[in-house]
């Protein structure tokens, strides 16, 4: 069974994410969305709310489980027993960072990761805009996917 993990802070869980999502669903037999808790980060969103808002998007699919984790990546990797991570790449900045990531990661736990870049369309989407956009009261439901439910 090929099982990645999907690694991010979802703050909020965007049409970006969603997009890495499904199309790594085409050849992962299984996809964790793992939640990481950064205390260096200020979040919107609460843990347990980014984390009920995603696994209610994807309630009715067996393939995606959805979890926190405050850990390195890696170990957070292994122990939900993944061999591949996932990852998005909007920019020529973001794969310059995550290449480095995934040297890291394959040389300490033999880990691959698996770059898909983003679809031009979205690329201007990100977490922090979207962020941004709330803290104004702006409408956010096009940067969102469809059907998930932001308030209570």
């Amino acid at each position: 069974m090929r099982k990645a993990i999907f690694p991010g802070t979802f703050d909020p869980f965007t049409i970006g994410h969603y997009s890495v999502v499904e199309r790594a669903l085409t050849f992962m037999d299984e996809i964790v969305i793992g939640i990481g808790i950064n205390e260096n980060k200020n979040t919107y969103f609460p843990i347990e709310k980014r984390e009920e808002m995603i696994r209610e998007l994807y309630k009715d699919n067996p393939c995606i489980k959805v979890m926190s984790y405050d850990c390195l990546t890696i170990d957070f990797a292994q122990q939900v027993e993944a061999q591949f991570i996932v990852r998005g790449i909007r920019t020529v900045k973001d794969f310059e960072y995550e290449e480095t990531i995934a040297d890291i990661n394959r040389k300490l736990a033999g880990i691959e990761t698996i770059l898909l870049f983003t679809e031009p369309e979205l690329t201007c989407v990100s977490s922090t805009i979207v962020r941004e956009l709330l803290t104004y009261n702006k409408d956010i439901s096009q940067f969102i996917p469809k059907g998930m439910k932001m308030n209570d």
